[in-house]
């Protein structure tokens, strides 16, 4: 394996790569930073032209750019192989948390901190990188390859369905693989067959025309914040079950098979308690922690404000208040009709003498789930069990991808992801980082798949 020498060689400067890409603050979410994100978009197309990907280029949504480039030369009789990420980061705030500046990247103890490091930065550069060595050292690859990179990822992708529809003929393939995403543990590989969808709303209640004097008017006109308030508790009650009617109809239960399969895993409630110091665990009765994290639908408070902040008192009675509130959803549910359940809910339950009004947000995802025995997936367990000397564990994950689910609906194909981050590594908060050694695995493992679809 020529190949491998070659990577060996070349850890190095494969870091000091990463560190350059990581210090480009590719903040999606954030309007100051869409150059920023453009400039990332534009590193990853010179790298890809740097290792002989001639035709990578970056092409323009009605949002945040992405990066296409493919590699067609094995032949009509070999696959051809998707290979997804992204390149848009979370903020970074809030900064006096971290123990070095997000965007400026630190090399400590065999890992590489800084915003984006692991998700995706790290994981979507070292599929590259092992083309770059597959390259260099056989001048050719097993498989032909198209790169797919987006630069939305972070704020739910919404302008990647259009462009997908846009270019069905130039992203088609026989199989995709996501590299966002990640392993069990350092020594235990998974595959992860299922991805919850996402919908999210934000509501507003409105009383007065403007904030009013509570002696005055407390007690003859209605408070929003204690409408909002009694909205929110009206949508779940006290053992975690979801309140409004019809949430649950379309929800596909857990078979018997795979509530075993979840009962088997490696995973120690006790030790989730006290890593994320809360005094015991809370959700949904009748289900296990697992089965909550991964199979049964959420529906979550993110954000609340109205009325005076600051400090000490200030009597007033405030004319609106706000809430933002995200649903997982697992399958079959459909972000558009569950959307449609919570505008039902609040306008059903909403208390007299206010307004409210409910606003969709952007980054709908439907849940994503692969068929058991899915062929792409059998072969990367193949290369996982060859990597780590273990069988992978078949997981789900509780977040959501949106664009997993686009692909699927517009290529037809079920993406398997093959990614190498850890769930410690604090992706989407202060002191992020990747483990140098799961990057130059993930190096590895992309060689491998690359030469087993090849075979």
């Amino acid at each position: 394996m020529a190949w491998d020498s070659y990577l060996e060689k070349n850890q190095d400067r494969f870091v000091d790569e990463l560190s350059a890409f990581i210090s480009i603050p590719s903040v999606s979410a954030a309007d100051e930073h869409f150059q920023d994100v453009v400039k990332a978009g534009e590193w990853v197309v010179s790298k890809l032209q740097s290792i002989g990907i001639s035709n990578a280029r970056l092409m323009k949504t009605q949002t945040h750019p992405v990066v296409y480039g493919d590699w067609l030369h094995a032949g009509d009789d070999k696959p051809t192989i998707l290979i997804y990420g992204h390149f848009d980061v979370q903020p970074a705030d809030p900064y006096e948390l971290w123990d070095s500046p997000p965007f400026t990247p630190l090399v400590k103890d065999g890992k590489i901190y800084g915003r984006g490091a692991s998700d995706d930065k790290g994981n979507m550069l070292a599929p590259i990188l092992a083309i770059e060595a597959l390259l260099s050292s056989d001048k050719k690859l097993p498989v032909n390859v198209k790169f797919f990179y987006e630069g939305q990822e972070e704020i739910g992708s919404p302008t990647i369905g259009p462009f997908i529809k846009d270019n069905i003929e130039l992203l088609k393939a026989d199989m995709i693989f996501s590299s966002d995403g990640g392993q069990w543990s350092e020594d235990q590989p998974s595959l992860v067959y299922a991805l919850r969808g996402l919908v999210g709303c934000e509501i507003t209640v409105t009383g007065a025309s403007g904030d009013q004097h509570s002696g005055t008017h407390g007690g003859g006109i209605a408070n929003p914040i204690h409408a909002l308030s009694h909205l929110i508790a009206s949508m779940k009650n006290l053992d975690g079950r979801i309140t409004i009617d019809g949430f649950y109809d379309d929800v596909i239960e857990l078979s018997d098979e795979e509530k075993e399969m979840f009962a088997g895993l490696p995973f120690d409630e006790k030790d989730y308690v006290e890593k994320l110091g809360v005094p015991e665990t809370f959700g949904e009765t009748g289900y296990t922690v697992q089965e909550r994290l991964w199979a049964r639908p959420t529906l979550e408070l993110n954000g609340i404000w109205g009325g005076y902040q600051g400090g000490g008192s200030k009597t007033v009675l405030p004319s609106q208040a706000h809430a933002k509130i995200t649903c997982r959803l697992v399958a079959n549910q459909k972000p558009e009709r569950i959307y449609d359940l919570i505008k039902q809910h609040v306008e059903n339950n909403r208390p007299p003498g206010v307004k409210a009004e409910v606003k969709k947000l952007a980054g709908d995802a439907d849940p994503f789930l692969v068929p058991r025995g899915h062929n792409s997936s059998q072969i990367a367990g193949r290369v996982l069990h060859d990597l780590y000397g273990k069988e992978p564990l078949e997981t789900r994950v509780g977040g959501s991808i949106p664009v997993m689910s686009t692909l699927l609906s517009e290529l037809g194909i079920h993406a398997t992801m093959f990614a190498f981050g850890l769930d410690d590594e604090k992706i989407h908060a202060p002191n992020e980082f990747f483990r140098l050694s799961s990057f130059k695995k993930s190096q590895i493992g992309y060689c491998k798949l690359l030469e087993e679809f090849g075979k």
